[in-house]
């Protein structure tokens, strides 16, 4: 019953609308003595390089048996159209953060030292 199989990979954009990309059959031959056994069978898909930034969405995979269908938890995935570029403001924050202390210590003993006189 359950060595004939369905696996489908297919993506849902952020309009909710699915588009199937991969769709294949399966029928595997147990071998003797293993009839009753639990068994995992890995299958690898790879998805070409996405064309466009409209490629954003969920990819998903699911398994139909004859009366089971289970669905991955699915992948999101965001395309960018000119590629990722991380910035990184760590040092313009702890500049910014050291000169307003700075300034601030400042006025602080300025206005402690025009209160003394």
């Amino acid at each position: 019953k359950y060595t004939k199989f369905s696996i489908s990979y297919y993506w849902i954009n952020s309009l909710g609308q699915k588009t199937s990309i991969y769709h294949r059959s399966e029928n595997v031959v147990i071998p003797p003595g293993k009839e009753n056994e639990t068994a995992t069978i890995s299958y690898n898909h790879r998805i070409m390089p996405l064309q466009t930034s409209s490629s954003t969405g969920t990819y998903y995979c699911d398994v139909k048996w004859h009366d089971i269908q289970i669905m991955g938890k699915g992948v999101f995935v965001l395309a960018r159209g000119t590629g990722y570029v991380e910035t990184s403001y760590g040092w313009e924050v702890l500049v910014t953060l050291t000169a307003l202390l700075a300034v601030l210590s400042i006025t602080a003993t300025a206005l402690l030292l025009w209160k003394r006189k």
